[in-house]
Parts: structure tokens; sequence; C-alpha cells
């Protein structure tokens, strides 16, 4: 029976792994689709929200049939109860992606921000795609390097967003009503899918520890 459990925990991992891959795959083309205003990407990531979603439910039902029959203590589980809580963030971070393809669907074939912001969202984008896939890596391995990589990619987002902001708000900008509203929004996605992925770092760093740190789970 003992060996029967450790190959369910393994699914689990393996499970977690397969959905941030699909992640790391829907935000890459939803970025792609924002910046260069291809529409069928956008509709690619749109269209596999729904898997993401069921793969989500998938993983859920497995973690909790786990919790039910095998009673799991200690870090056992903590693996469990933890892969309940990164399905979900990953479910979300999947949302993000198909948000930022939307708004690419909604404006082609023009742009969905000014050219005084591209620059900006060009970066924002990358970083998410970059955090996306050391999320992978974190998930497979459970280096705890990738974790602080991913945090401090997230305050990277966080001083884009805030340039986005700032310019948005500004006197100097010239953007029409429809421009502030796409580019409040996109930032804010792209701010939302580095948060979600902070999270679930925070969960594996639990999980290695078996620590969780007050300290850096504010934020």
């Amino acid at each position: 029976m003992r060996e029967v459990f450790q190959q369910e925990l393994a699914e689990v991992q393996d499970r977690l792994v397969e959905l941030a891959e699909l992640v790391a795959e829907s935000i890459d083309k939803a970025t792609r689709a924002f910046h260069q205003s291809e529409v069928s990407l956008a509709e690619d990531v749109i269209a596999s929200d729904n898997f993401i979603d069921q793969r989500t439910v998938a993983l859920d039902e497995l973690a909790i049939t786990i919790l039910a029959r095998q009673q799991p203590v200690a870090r056992d589980l903590r693996i469990v109860v933890s892969a309940l809580r990164i399905s979900a963030s990953l479910e979300r971070m999947g949302d993000m992606s198909t948000h930022i393809a939307q708004l690419a669907r909604y404006r082609f074939p023009d742009k969905v921000v000014p050219k005084s912001l591209r620059s900006t969202f060009a970066e924002m984008g990358q970083l998410d795609v970059e955090i996306a896939r050391k999320l992978v890596e974190l998930l497979r391995t459970e280096d705890a390097q990738l974790a602080e990589e991913i945090r401090n990619d997230d305050d990277k987002v966080d001083a884009l967003h805030l340039v986005v902001f700032d310019k948005v708000l500004g006197e100097t900008w010239k953007g029409q009503a429809v421009d502030t509203v796409d580019a409040t929004l996109a930032s804010r996605y792209h701010e939302r899918f580095a948060d979600h992925a902070v999270s679930i770092a925070k969960k594996v760093q639990y999980l290695v520890t078996g620590d969780w740190d007050p300290e850096k789970s504010a934020g």
C-alpha cells in the first residue's frame, strides 16, 4: 500500500508539472498575440483555457481521493494539500493569459496599447514567460533557488506595472479612453500572473523546508 501511495504522490507532482507547462505555453502565446497582434494565437490561448480548467479539476479530484483514502500525515499531507492550492493558482494564471489574449483579439488588427507603452509591455510579457518557465522547473525539481528567482522577477514586473500607471495617469498621456482602459487591464493581468507564480513558489519552499515564513508570505 505504501508503494501505491508513493506512486500516487508522484502522479500528483507530474500533473502539477503538466499543468504548469500548459500555463507556460499559454502565456507565451498570449504575449506574442498581444505584441504582434496575431489573432490566431489569441484564439489558441482562449480555446486552451478550457483544457487547463479540465486538467485542474482532474488533479484536484486525484488529490481529494488521496486525502480520503490514504489519510496522509506530515510531509505527505503537506504535499497533497499544497497541490490543491497550487493547482488553483495555476488555473488563475491560465485565466490571466486568456484575458491578455482576449485583449489582443478584441483590438485586432490594431495593437492593444499605444507605441509609447509597447516596450514596457514587451519587457513585462517577457518576464511573465520567464517566470512561467522557471515555475515548471521549480515544480519538477523543488530547487529553492528558482523560487527566489521567481520572487525577484515578480519585483521587476511590479516595477513595470507602476511605470504603466504613472504614464496613463500622467499629464503627458495622449491616449484615448479605450487606450487607458486597455493598458490598465493588461498591466494588471501581467502583474497578477506573476503574483500567482510567487504564491506557488512560497508553497514549494514550504514543502521543502516545512517552515512558513510570515515575512516572506506577506505581499
